[in-house]
């Protein structure tokens, strides 16, 4: 796990999805271990694909390129609305979210 200014960024999510015929992947749930060593899982609400080309690096201190999707999703934790991103390298297949 790193700690970036914003919060932190956990390098291992496990994180259900749907492919769309066109390429396009949708977040559904995603699923953290907490400190206890038990899996919580959330239910993404809503989310927006933020679409860019070129290298950049995000609020959260990661650095993205053409080849990651980036997604603000939002998840209901302890009868609130939270904002997480959820970062998808479709070279390596990998989830990152940051919160």
């Amino acid at each position: 796990m790193k700690v970036t200014p914003m919060g932190k960024v956990i390098d291992n999510v496990d994180v259900i999805c749907q492919h769309k015929s066109d390429g396009e992947i949708i977040p559904l749930r995603f699923r953290l271990m907490n400190e206890d060593g038990l899996y919580e899982t959330y239910t993404i609400k809503g989310y927006r694909q933020i679409m860019r080309k070129d290298l950049y690096t995000t609020p959260d201190g990661l650095t993205v390129c053409s080849n990651d999707n980036v997604y603000e999703c939002r998840v209901m934790t302890l009868e609130m609305y939270r904002t997480v991103r959820l970062y998808f390298n479709r070279t390596s297949c990998h989830w990152r979210i940051a919160i």
